[in-house]
């Protein structure tokens, strides 16, 4: 079947495009063939149609979003998010034509509004065509305290996600499953995200130490990665106390928290916030956006461009302090590039992903001397690494592989039969 995968955008190192991109990929092993619609799209990536609307950056898309959110008021709101939804129908519409397709999958699209006149203009164009079309929910809009309170409830209930027979809802968790039937009377099946364990990351031999001298860090620095985009929900702070309080232990060596993504659409207020932590800690804190990306290549400056394998490479400790997730793809990425963990054991992990029996130095809303001593029990002990990444990977691949995501897919696909 042609399957044509629609988002804000489509391109980068969030979730919500590197689960897209897994799925494109297990599609087409599966004998599909995907096209992408969205506000960005990657330069490598299937074929598709670049729509600048659909993104939830465009300047009418975020004027609409910051009335409805943000308490900068528009006159007649719905009036002006329905004028913009009929705008951009016509572009998804000559998508769907062009590349004759078959089944529709949203990303994210229909579950969290930071473009309301894309989930508006999906809903009408679904209602009316009825084609095949699997949601694909990462975080629905209740799960987040900045949409709340909006005035525009009637259209959130309509839109985010709608209720409509030709779609088929697919969740990332067990926790937005039950919330998904208890709120909107919607089932769905959990697809969790997932990674190749079957074969692999790339071979890169001696690759550590080129990455560190691109980043000017010195052979012998602890490098704890924070491996997320720079949102509260994060808990970065949490990676930054770890530091201050290893310092001490591993003393003259420096150690580091490394950050690899940029800051999220919530503001810069956290990464000052941040920025001020880390210099009243005596923490070195390495913000290093600009230096990765979804691929390797090189920036017009002349300085490579690093891609996220080259991230968990140079990490000796992943961090991990989330108080929210949908899912936790940071996590299994450092499962897949075998790197050690720290994790929060925030409500999603706890429900979907500790059952399988994870061997990971966990914390619990805090970093208190338990969290600490085995953090120094894995850096100071090659064999307790070894055994704790060994082990990760055996378990991420029972349970979160491709494989796995292939068999829910094929079940959502033939339920539209």
């Amino acid at each position: 079947m042609n399957i044509g995968f629609v988002s804000t955008r489509l391109a980068g190192t969030d979730g919500v495009s590197l689960e897209a991109a897994k799925l494109a990929d297990i599609l087409g092993r599966m004998g599909h063939h995907v096209a992408y619609c969205a506000g960005q799209l990657v330069s490598d990536g299937p074929p598709g149609r670049l729509v600048p609307e659909l993104h939830f950056a465009h300047p009418d898309v975020r004027r609409l979003h910051d009335a409805a959110f943000a308490g900068k008021p528009i006159a007649a709101l719905e009036d002006r998010i329905a004028d913009l939804a009929r705008h951009i129908r016509p572009a998804i519409e000559a998508f769907i034509e062009d590349f004759e397709i078959d089944v529709l999958v949203t990303q994210n699209a229909q579950t969290i509004p930071m473009n309301l006149p894309l989930g508006v203009a999906l809903a009408d164009i679904i209602g009316d065509t009825r084609i095949a079309t699997i949601a694909h929910h990462h975080d629905f809009y209740w799960e987040r305290e900045r949409f709340g309170g909006s005035g525009i409830q009637g259209l959130l209930d309509r839109v985010f996600p709608p209720d409509l027979p030709s779609i088929r809802h697919v969740t990332i968790n067990s926790l937005a499953r039950d919330a998904l039937r208890d709120r909107r009377g919607l089932a769905s099946w959990v697809l969790p995200n997932v990674l190749d364990y079957a074969r692999g990351p790339e071979d890169r031999p001696d690759r550590r130490d080129e990455v560190r001298r691109c980043l000017s860090l010195a052979p012998d620095d602890i490098v704890l990665l924070q491996p997320t985009r720079i949102v509260p929900r994060k808990g970065i702070e949490h990676a930054i106390e770890l530091a201050r309080r290893l310092t001490p232990d591993l003393s003259p060596r420096i150690v580091r928290v490394l950050i690899t993504h940029p800051v999220g659409d919530e503001g810069t207020a956290y990464l000052a916030w941040l920025e001020a932590l880390a210099r009243t800690s005596n923490v070195r804190l390495d913000i290093a956006a600009d230096r990765f990306a979804e691929r390797r290549q090189d920036s017009r400056s002349g300085e490579p461009q690093l891609d996220l394998q080259d991230a968990y490479e140079l990490a000796d400790l992943v961090t991990y302090p989330s108080l929210i997730e949908g899912f936790g793809n940071a996590l299994l990425e450092a499962v897949f590039y075998r790197r050690p963990l720290m994790v929060n054991r925030y409500s999603v992990y706890v429900a979907d992903i500790e059952p399988h029996g994870f061997d990971v130095i966990a914390m619990d809303g805090k970093v208190d001397d338990e969290t600490v001593c085995d953090a120094l029990a894995v850096l100071n002990d090659p064999a307790r690494r070894a055994e704790m990444v060994d082990h990760n990977y055996a378990v991420a691949a029972r349970h979160f592989s491709y494989d796995v995501a292939g068999g829910v897919l094929q079940n959502v696909l033939d339920s539209f039969q």
